[in-house]
């Protein structure tokens, strides 16, 4: 058989197998068994950047096969290191990686018998999500149809991982709506209605914390209503900045990174606080505009259009529960003047 029709093969029956499942873990395991059984490999692993707090970002190996359980891979270090070589040439190959100067744990891969490695990049839509490694006994060396069948099953890695975290995003996102929509209807307490908001978007988009403030008509200002995520020493500090105005102005405006941007004020405080990229969405009841919804994150972010369009959404969701709080206090009122009104004309 040629090795183009054996590598046709393989990636005819991984595609079959990956269409059965929408099981992240399962379907990377099923790339690097395919990945050692063709290309006639002692390992392979799938490393994922994941992140650890907003603040750091580990390379996590998320499956692996060939390796003991005692081998310990290199880290996050050297994930970040190499990383961009990886996106550069494509590929980074070592030929003898108990010696190569490039790797680490040199010992470690001599007494696992490891000879020559190759890395690929995972690559979805541009963004760099993790490595693919490959593992020989002996030295060896790739030919170029080899580099690119692996790299073709570090696409398909990176096609199960986006179709995971769609799968995760779409059920995640229904229930912040069904639960929302179940405290709207069971409860008229705003404040816990709007605490819900900022706490489930939070955990959902895996960000660092959220705020709401609503416009006080009286005075013309904004209050903290809601918030998750915040300490009290920044919450106290920040009353307002510009671009809350503008968000009361209809504009939705995302900050990629706080420290570059000219019109972010409390600059020092937000550092202080691990603040790095945020969101702001006006919060809308009817058809005027009565709050912003804050995100925060930790690490630098671009927010999708996809979370845009949740945010606003919730930020409605959170001006019709207020504006149905406020319907339900004024009828209350009209009931209770209404009730004084009959008293009167009876008695």
């Amino acid at each position: 058989m040629s090795v183009q029709k054996e590598y046709f093969q393989s990636l005819t029956k991984l595609s079959r197998e990956i269409g059965k499942t929408d099981d992240q873990e399962k379907m990377l395991h099923l790339i690097v068994s395919v990945a050692v059984e063709t290309l006639k490999a002692k390992a392979a692993v799938i490393f994922l950047n994941e992140e650890d707090s907003q603040d750091t970002i580990r390379n996590v190996a998320v499956a692996q096969v060939g390796l003991s359980e005692k081998y310990i891979h290199a880290g996050t270090a050297h994930a970040v290191k190499i990383s961009p070589q990886l996106l550069k040439d494509g590929y980074m190959y070592f030929r003898d990686a108990s010696t190569d100067k490039r790797l680490m744990n040199h010992k470690a891969k001599k007494a696992e018998g490891i000879g020559s490695i190759i890395s690929v990049p995972v690559v979805v839509k541009g963004q760099m999500l993790g490595i693919l490694s490959l593992y020989t006994k002996e030295i060896r060396t790739f030919t170029k149809d080899e580099i690119e069948f692996l790299s073709i099953l570090a696409e398909q890695g990176g096609a199960a991982i986006e179709s995971a975290n769609l799968i995760r995003k779409l059920r995640n996102q229904s229930k912040i709506f069904l639960k929302l929509a179940t405290s709207i209807s069971a409860s008229l307490d705003v404040k816990t209605i709007l605490q819900a908001i900022t706490e489930d978007l939070v955990k959902d988009l895996r960000i660092k914390a959220a705020s709401i403030r609503l416009l006080d008509d009286k005075t013309s200002t904004v209050k903290l209503v809601a918030s998750y995520g915040l300490s009290d020493k920044y919450l106290n500090t920040i009353v307002a900045d510009k671009n809350i105005g503008k968000a009361l102005k209809g504009q939705t405006i995302a900050i990629k990174n706080v420290f570059e941007d000219d019109g972010i004020q409390y600059k020092k405080e937000k550092k202080e606080e691990g603040i790095v990229s945020m969101l702001y969405v006006p919060i809308r009841s009817m058809d005027d505009i009565i709050g912003v919804l804050n995100l925060y994150s930790g690490r630098q972010k671009e927010f999708t259009e996809d979370e845009v369009m949740l945010v606003t959404a919730l930020a409605y969701q959170g001006g019709l529960a207020i504006n149905n709080a406020c319907l339900y206090m004024t009828m209350q009122d009209d009931i209770k003047d209404l009730k004084e009104n009959i008293y009167r004309c009876w008695f």
